[in-house]
């Protein structure tokens, strides 16, 4: 006999669920065990616990199995001979979240069977789901994998063990993690897609920079030992010309160091699929490419891709199209091209749509190429902009300002100190006697595009309210890099081998996937779950007659947490050792 529970769910979506004893009985008919229930206890709400108690302590002295002894029976304070002592208290509730959602996307399964055949233990999967917490509970407690491991000891988390004081073992799951990244992230994205009940038509991708406090970049692969050089690129990723972290644009506004790109791409509920790696230097332009070969075997179906500015080229336009997929991408307005010049003077009114922000569609047909192209207008942007671009000319008045006095060698060494700010280099201008004077044809030029930004995109069926918005859901992939920078700790990075590098990313992309699914069903910040979470603690307790761990009673936060997640807080009891 064993205890089991059901559930049903009400009209308004509610979930009730029973506790019923059963047993399992041998259908001849259907050739198979089955299950009957001998008695209801009723509702789960509802259920008489200490009646339970009652009766798992009968059954024990029928058995004559010593129970342990709760703390603060009459009689017995914890000294006694039959006593337990609580000697331990961890938070419990935030690994205990984790390793449902970490079950729930079956990335415990694939991993396991993705082992099958490997001299790895399958503990492996374990040491993974740990680093994966460490980085979603406590971003700061990782500067080495060792430490690491001794933060697991701190915390109750589900079926880890201790992992002892060789952080060889932390390696060598995220080599493994490196190796099966491809078929794991292709397994958790259809399982995310299930549990989830996602319809993936509209897909985010944006690419940010993270740095190294070093000034050292990596050799070049002509320069490097072959046996430590990475696998040859695939078809359709951008050639190697630098080491993998070496300089490039900074989005961090620090190219004086090293760095690599990352790529991210999220669903329009910010769910994060897959993530990416490349060199330092890499422009953003061919990456997009490579994204979509790399998705291709996962048969999205009619994909509708959003982009900003930096992909927006003719090549990478051209290749989202391949097999009936279409974009969405941002235009710079002041990139002097064809098209948005085209654009700009076609007559036409805005019509608002959500919030203040207003639209309006131009379609440029020049019989080989017919993109549409919308407007987008924000009033209050706008009014932004003009106040910013009078400071900036305030500014730039009064730098020049007795200019005419200086010799002409002066003037030109004043005038390539301004240009090299773009700010100023948009207003300034030069006469042809080699006076600084204000362009007061730039200003008002760039009044034109106050509050402005334009988009293009090829699909003929989406309207232009819906390419707007779809446009402005980017902002879930700048959520994402916040996130994984302030709360998850993209970095500081210490690892320098680029394989662990990259397994570094992959295990802030797994922290950030399993906590975005936590915010959704939770409709809260994870800064807030966390918080929360950590209030559940496990007790252990000790003594002659064993070891005891006990949970603390959940709050009805907890419960509304775990029900909203679909996972069922922890017992009470998570080990019971008798002596």
């Amino acid at each position: 006999m064993y205890l089991r529970t059901i559930q049903r769910k009400n009209k308004d979506g509610s979930v009730v669920r029973y506790v019923q004893l059963a047993h399992n009985v041998w259908d001849p008919v259907k050739q198979q065990s089955t299950a009957q229930v001998v008695h209801s206890f009723g509702r789960e709400d509802q259920l008489d616990r200490a009646g339970l108690e009652r009766l798992a302590g009968s059954i024990n002295r029928y058995l004559g199995i010593d129970q342990p002894v709760a703390v603060g029976d009459p009689g017995r304070d914890g000294d006694g001979p039959m006593g337990l002592r609580p000697v331990a208290s961890r938070p419990a509730g935030g690994g205990w979240l984790l390793d449902g959602i970490w079950g729930q996307l079956e990335i415990d399964k694939t991993l396991k069977k993705l082992l099958t055949g490997r001299r790895l233990d399958t503990s492996v999967e374990r040491v993974l789901f740990m680093l994966v917490a460490n980085r979603a509970l406590a971003p700061g407690d990782h500067k080495s994998k060792l430490a690491s491991m001794t933060w697991a000891k701190s915390v109750q988390l589900p079926d880890v063990g201790d992992l002892g004081e060789d952080p060889n073992v932390c390696y060598r799951a995220m080599d493994f993690l490196l190796e099966v990244e491809d078929t794991l992230a292709e397994s958790v994205y259809w399982a995310t897609a299930d549990l989830l009940d996602l319809e993936v038509d509209l897909l985010l991708f944006d690419t940010t920079s993270t740095y190294w406090q070093i000034e050292r970049e990596d050799p070049a692969p002509d320069d490097q030992d072959p046996e430590l050089q990475p696998d040859t690129p695939v078809d359709g990723e951008p050639e190697r010309t630098a080491g993998f972290r070496s300089r490039g644009a900074s989005k961090d506004f620090r190219s004086d160091l090293p760095q690599i790109v990352v790529g991210l791409a999220v669903t329009r509920t910010g769910i994060p699929i897959r993530v990416w790696c490349w060199p330092g230097n890499t422009g953003d332009s061919p990456l997009i490419r490579q994204v979509k070969k790399d998705l291709k075997a996962w048969k999205l179906g009619r994909v509708i891709w959003v982009a900003d500015r930096g992909f927006t080229s003719e090549t990478n336009r051209r290749y989202l199209q391949r097999g009936g997929g279409h974009y969405i991408m941002g235009e710079k307005l002041r990139s002097g091209s064809k098209e948005a010049q085209q654009a700009l003077k076609r007559q036409g009114r805005y019509r608002g749509v959500a919030g203040n922000l207003q639209v309006k569609q131009v379609v440029l047909d020049d019989g080989t190429m017919r993109d549409r192209f919308v407007i987008c207008r924000n009033p209050d942007e706008a009014e932004r902009d003009a106040t910013i671009r009078g400071q900036i000319v305030e500014q730039l008045e009064a730098a020049i300002d007795g200019s005419d006095q200086l010799t002409a060698t002066k003037r030109s060494e004043l005038a390539g100190a301004l240009r090299t700010r773009p700010a100023y280099n948009r207003f300034l201008r030069t006469t042809k006697s080699g006076l600084l004077r204000i362009d007061r044809g730039a200003i008002t030029a760039d009044a034109k595009l106050d509050g402005k930004f334009l988009l293009r995109t090829s699909d003929p069926t989406l309207t232009p309210e819906d390419i707007a918005l779809g446009y402005k859901q980017l902002l879930e992939v700048e959520r994402g890099w916040r996130d994984l920078k302030l709360y998850l700790d993209l970095r500081p990075i210490y690892h320098q081998l680029e394989d662990r590098i990259r397994a570094h990313v992959l295990l802030c992309w797994l922290a950030l996937l399993v906590t975005r699914i936590a915010e959704t069903a939770t409709g809260d910040t994870w800064r807030n779950l966390r918080h929360e979470l950590n209030q559940l603690a496990a007790i252990e307790h000790a003594g002659n007659v064993g070891h005891l761990v006990e949970t603390t009673q959940p709050t009805g936060r907890h419960e509304q947490i775990f029900d909203a997640v679909g996972i069922k807080t922890p017992p009470r009891f998570l080990d019971i050792t008798p002596a």
